[in-house]
């Protein structure tokens, strides 16, 4: 049986994936992140815990986490997130920013780029610079 959690693509074939496909993936694995470091953070109740994560996957938050991790993207992943910031994607969500929405997309790409080549190190490191934790020297 095929593992799921732990899919695999070499570079060349995850490159030849449509962008927004991987940022459909980099959603999922972005708000997977989110919702396990809140649970590691003891918010009291179950609304806390749906409101904090709901705060940190929306596109402006995730447009500012952009800004804390371009400094720190290699050529490549940088090239994957303009990649996905350019990306057309026609339907923008209200409570958000057309800039802010490409950025997010950007964002989403690049964690599903890395997810699909297995790179889970490289996500770590990254989403450590994002939630501030220290040591996080991408």
């Amino acid at each position: 049986m095929k593992d799921y959690f732990t899919i695999q693509l070499n570079e060349t074939d995850v490159n030849t994936r449509n962008i927004l496909a991987l940022a459909h993936m980099g959603d999922a694995v972005y708000e997977l992140l989110c919702r396990g470091w809140l649970c590691c953070q003891d918010l009291e109740t179950i609304g806390n815990l749906h409101r904090a994560t709901v705060a940190m996957v929306k596109a402006p938050a995730q447009a500012a986490a952009v800004q804390k991790l371009l400094p720190h993207l290699t050529d490549a992943e940088a090239a994957v997130y303009r990649r996905g910031r350019n990306a057309n994607v026609h339907q923008i969500p209200k409570n958000a920013k057309r800039g802010e929405y490409a950025q997010a997309t950007g964002l989403e790409a690049l964690f599903g780029w890395l997810w699909l080549q297995g790179q889970r190190e490289r996500i770590n490191e990254l989403f450590a610079v994002i939630v501030g934790e220290r040591g996080a020297d991408a």
